[in-house]
């Protein structure tokens, strides 16, 4: 089994008080992390949403009939929340009348769970991302070596638990999860009608990774208006498909303020979306695959951490530009991704003058690890 690195920190919000909410896409493994952490233990209460008995068990729930159903029991689990209604009161709930309880509730979909979840939990929750498997947590299961030989494999493939554990399968696994991505939690949020477009609008920002995104240009591609195109932007990242990063605009004139950059969350998922599992060797998107697990990778490392950091891009109106920017504590780092180790960009001299002291390097095949270890340039 492969450990996850959320463990350690769910385990010390235990007995804090507070419901323990734990949201991801499907197929992140969120009940094997329940399972490794609760599996055997006798004082839990295990409650799936997806059951019609369960739902109906919570329509006129009261804290008598919750105390009735836990008895003795301290831990209540409940996988798949946010397919109860009003969730968020009936957690509260548990919180407010049972405080020797410990509440435990996972949802697939942040734009199912996080808005039944946010008011009436507000203060009374500890709220954790589980993302794909990580890089560090692949080198902490078979070791750094092993990990970087499997590098081209990950640019292709990506890190999905079911995609990594099932050597050989990986195009059929692959598809059938996006399949299962696009049709089960997508379509049937706000009813979207143009599957089609929809799918389109993927393939269009899969082959734009890197590249500054423009919603009419999109629109154009896809035959939807801009305001829909935004729409749908939006529900493919409270999915936990893809997320957007914007421009860093602070001193300069020419600096593009309102632009962004759209990323997909798993490189495996990309590739699924155009039907393109070719190996990096014989591709001409590998620096788009590089870029984009850099960046994915390194959005999980700050989670995983619990790390904030605000992050963007940099790019002038005169094309100069840095892939990725993060800032924290005030302090400004810089980095580049290129997929030629002896690729060997100019210093982005202007950058660095308008914002003095920011640290700035190059993330490459030859030394990634650091990216996705260490919190800032040295």
């Amino acid at each position: 089994m492969i450990d996850r690195l959320l463990a350690d920190s769910i385990r010390q919000k235990l007995a804090s008080g507070k419901a323990i909410v734990l949201t991801g896409a499907r197929q992140t493994g969120k009940t094997t992390l329940l399972r490794a952490l609760f599996g055997g233990d006798e004082r839990a209460v295990w409650l799936n949403g997806d059951e019609p008995d369960v739902r109906a068990l919570f329509e006129n729930i009261t804290s008598t009939r919750l105390k009735a159903i836990l008895g003795d029991k301290t831990l209540l689990v409940i996988d798949e929340a946010q397919r109860i209604a009003d969730i968020g009161l009936k957690l509260k709930l548990v919180t407010d009348s049972l405080p020797d309880v410990q509440v435990v509730a996972t949802g697939s979909s942040s734009f199912d769970l996080a808005n039944l979840l946010n008011e009436p939990l507000t203060g009374r929750k500890w709220e954790f991302r589980l993302h794909a498997l990580s890089f560090a947590e692949m080198v902490a299961h078979h070791g750094l070596l092993d990990e970087r030989r499997l590098l081209p494999h990950r640019l292709v493939y990506g890190y999905y638990p079911d995609v990594v554990t099932h050597a050989g399968e990986e195009r059929e696994r692959l598809t059938a999860l996006a399949d299962s991505y696009l049709y089960k939690d997508i379509l049937s949020f706000e009813q979207i009608k143009k599957p089609e477009k929809l799918n389109k609008l993927l393939q269009a920002l899969a082959l734009q990774i890197g590249s500054q995104v423009s919603y009419n240009e999109l629109g154009q591609l896809c035959g939807l208006d801009t305001k829909t195109v935004e729409k749908y932007i939006g529900i493919l990242e409270k999915a936990f498909i893809v997320f957007r990063l914007g421009s860093f605009a602070r001193n300069l004139r020419n600096e593009l303020k309102f632009s962004r950059k759209i990323y997909f969350c798993d490189n495996g998922i990309r590739n699924a979306v155009l039907a393109n599992f070719a190996q990096p060797e014989a591709r001409a998107d590998v620096g788009l695959l590089w870029e984009n697990l850099m960046v994915s990778e390194r959005r999980k490392l700050l989670d995983y951490r619990r790390d904030p950091a605000n992050t963007w891009f940099w790019r002038t109106a005169q094309q100069k530009e840095i892939d990725y920017l993060e800032e924290k504590d005030g302090h400004i780092d810089a980095w580049e991704f290129k997929w030629n180790p002896s690729a060997n960009p100019r210093q982005p001299t202007q950058f660095l003058k308008a914002y003095a002291g920011s640290g700035f390097k190059v993330v490459h095949p030859e030394n990634y690890e650091e990216f996705l270890t260490v919190s800032k340039v040295d």
